[in-house]
């Protein structure tokens, strides 16, 4: 496989990207809260990001088919820009929920860079490549929570603006050094006057419904959806359970975010296609989920951050091992001309599980005990395990 200039460009924005929002992740919970948010409160500040994306993601890749790759992802970063300078701004709640709401609806970043990689990748490279991508993702989420962490105890808006700077250095590489990969596109100003109306499905419940009815995978995509509901309870609703429980500061909450994004750069990169090669994937698969249980159950009886970050190392490992796995076991289940609509699916479901987790974390974590939010992770993944063990599969 041969990497181009235009493959690295893109990895660099990709990881400027991820480097960005997760400088702001470790403390943005905990800015909520100071300014008077509960924990509920704070989940629906993460659950208007996702539900905006959610929203947005069919639509720029769409209109990123239509009118070209490049400006829709300028659009896109100018977005996050802008979401960046408000947070970096704001006094008040109403405009960290305008923060994440205009970065969710108009920042689909991520959304229009794959579009572009699989522009430039041929067929038979491109699984090679958004696995290179993946790792520029962590790389971005392991260095950015560290910093944005350590610098929030100080102050809360200099890591924001930090954030719109680096957003500024992948406009200027976007402007500069990728080229348009959609032939022919059309021109979005001249569209916009004739009022040309867009048709575009956000979510094809039909779809859906036909892959939960089809016995070939439907235990898979239960078990991924107990698997993406687990990990969006946890993600969203960490920094809040750190700071309630162990009085974690935002520098602490940034370096176990960073032990994360190592762990799965550690496994996904390097240690997983090794085990892969010496055992079964579904014996794999129930390691890693029973790690990540193992990994809440030291949670829940932690009473120091050291003890806190054992727990963030179990459950990274095991989190770190699943979502590929899954991923290929979902693959596998279906025809190779059914690949697009089965990952479509998958994300579709992804997607959802980041609505309704940090909702779910944050309504336990303000009205019960900062472990509840633990013991409903174990109680979805439990579901996950007990259907992995009921599978009988060659591989």
């Amino acid at each position: 496989m041969k990497l181009t200039r235009q493959h690295f460009i893109v990895f660099l924005i990709l990881i400027t990207e991820v480097l960005g929002f997760s400088l702001v992740l470790p403390f943005l919970p905990i800015f909520a809260q100071d300014m008077g948010a509960s924990a509920f409160v704070v989940g629906l500040l993460l659950t208007t990001f996702s539900l905006f994306q959610f929203i947005s993601a069919p639509i720029a890749g769409s209109l990123s088919d239509r009118y070209g790759r490049k400006p829709m992802l300028i659009i896109s970063q100018i977005a996050t820009l802008v979401s960046f300078l408000v947070l970096g701004f704001a006094d008040s709640l109403w405009m960290l929920f305008l923060s994440r709401a205009v970065d969710g609806l108009f920042g689909s970043n991520a959304t229009i860079a794959k579009a572009y990689l699989s522009d430039i990748t041929p067929d038979k490279d491109r699984s090679k490549v958004f696995g290179i991508s993946g790792v520029a993702f962590a790389i971005g989420f392991m260095i950015g929570p560290m910093i944005g962490g350590t610098i929030a105890q100080t102050d809360y808006s200099l890591p924001s603006f930090i954030a719109a700077g680096i957003t500024l250095i992948s406009i200027v590489l976007t402007i500069l050094a990728l080229p348009e990969t959609v032939k022919n596109p059309k021109s979005i100003l001249g569209r916009l006057q004739k009022k040309t109306r867009i048709k575009i499905k956000l979510l094809n419940t039909k779809q859906i419904i036909h892959y939960f009815n089809n016995k070939a995978v439907n235990q898979q995509l239960i078990e991924f959806s107990m698997y993406t509901l687990s990990m969006a309870i946890f993600n969203s609703n960490f920094a809040i359970f750190a700071r309630q429980k162990f009085n974690a500061t935002t520098q602490q909450i940034g370096f176990s975010m960073t032990v994360i994004g190592a762990t799965s750069i550690l496994f996904r990169g390097y240690l997983l296609p090794k085990l892969i090669d010496h055992f079964q994937e579904r014996h794999l698969e129930r390691v890693g989920v029973s790690l990540m249980i193992v990994g809440l159950i030291v949670g829940i009886v932690a009473d120091s951050y050291t003890q806190l970050l054992v727990m963030i190392t179990i459950f990274a490992t095991g989190a770190g091992m699943n979502y590929p796995l899954m991923m290929g076991d979902i693959s596998r289940s279906v025809d190779k001309n059914e690949q697009g609509a089965i990952i479509g699916v998958a994300n579709s479901l992804d997607s959802m599980s980041h609505i309704v987790g940090p909702l779910l974390g944050g309504y336990l974590l303000s009205s019960t005990f900062p472990e509840s939010m633990l013991l409903a992770t174990i109680a979805s993944m439990s579901i996950c395990l007990y259907l992995i063990f009921r599978e009988h599969k060659p591989y």
